[in-house]
């Protein structure tokens, strides 16, 4: 199959955009009430298409899905409505690529879409896609997908201001997936984070160890903070063996950061954010020295930090203010 293609569309794709969610809707089982898709017109798509835009998913230039963008004002939601692809096209990767690409277009802001209640094939896509359910509004199930952030941090000190601003939003049971290259500030970072929940002890690469545990010297409502518990998950086989390690606390009671956790740390918990931490494009490595290199202070390349939350936890968390 050649690739899919996705292009954003105005109110002059009106009529492909109709043929696509007609054919879509019309192919799902019966609803009642029907769908609203199915009273929609080529002249109430070129509305719609006037006023947030749409886009078109191609295939060899035939246009095979298509979907309507609705943002809120003020940098709010940006709905997904009318997502259709057309019956001969699915379950080939058709709906998935048009997700990504509207979810590249949103900028930072939460993605929200729309489910029939009845359909839990379609609620399982979205929630594939990184959606969770936040409320219904009968006949529907409204998903959103929090908002991702991106940072650009010049030096080890940005990032670790970055961790201690995070820090004020995280409480205990929170888990923080970190992943990047060798060298890329994971475990500087990590410092921030520990100096804002004022933990105990230097917060420093758990390698040789592979996990330390940070008691919170600080109270919160006249009870301990939450301790911070520091993974290097580098050499685990599978974080069932954290169950070996004896700590003395709890992951339900801590804040747990666990570098390298791409692939692993998902088991620990549904609610999470994932941090990738990358150079600037063009940059090269400077720091070769294990998988736990810190920052280097003297490398001249800025960092990328991309934040994003997974579950309901994270939904409608926005930090810091994205870019």
């Amino acid at each position: 199959m050649s690739a899919v293609e996705v292009r954003v569309v105005d109110a002059s794709a009106a009529e492909a955009v109709h043929a696509v969610v007609a054919a879509a809707f019309a192919d799902r089982p019966p609803l009642d009430p029907p769908a609203d898709a199915l009273a929609e017109t080529p002249e109430t798509l070129a509305a719609a298409l006037a006023e947030g835009g749409g886009m078109v998913a191609e295939v060899d230039g035939e246009v095979v899905g298509a979907l309507i963008l609705d943002p809120e004002p003020a940098g709010g939601r940006l709905w997904i409505r009318r997502f259709g692809v057309l019956p001969a096209w699915q379950e080939h990767g058709v709906g998935a690529t048009m997700v990504e690409a509207a979810l590249a277009l949103a900028g930072g802001r939460p993605a929200a879409v729309l489910a029939r209640a009845e359909l839990p094939r379609a609620q399982a896509f979205w929630h594939a896609h990184g959606f969770v359910e936040v409320g219904q509004q009968a006949p529907y199930v409204v998903l959103v997908r929090p908002a991702e952030t991106r940072v650009a941090v010049p030096d080890a000190d940005a990032m670790r201001g970055l961790g201690r601003d995070l820090a004020a939003y995280l409480r205990a049971g929170d888990l923080l997936v970190l992943t990047g290259g060798l060298g890329a500030g994971k475990t500087t970072f990590t410092q921030g984070i520990g100096a804002g929940l004022e933990v105990r002890g230097d917060v420093t690469s758990p390698t040789f160890v592979i996990a330390r545990v940070h008691p919170s010297l600080r109270e919160v409502d006249g009870a301990p903070g939450p301790a911070l518990v520091h993974v290097d998950a580098y050499r685990l086989g599978g974080l069932d063996e954290l169950d070996d390690l004896d700590l003395d606390t709890s992951l339900e009671e801590s804040v747990t950061v666990v570098e390298w956790g791409a692939g692993l740390a998902e088991q620990l918990a549904d609610d999470r954010l994932e941090v990738v931490i990358s150079r600037a494009v063009g940059a090269e490595a400077t720091l070769t020295d294990g998988p736990d290199a810190d920052l280097d202070l003297d490398a001249p390349d800025e960092r990328v930090v991309h934040v994003r939350g997974h579950g309901a936890r994270w939904t409608g968390v926005t930090w810091p203010p994205p870019v």
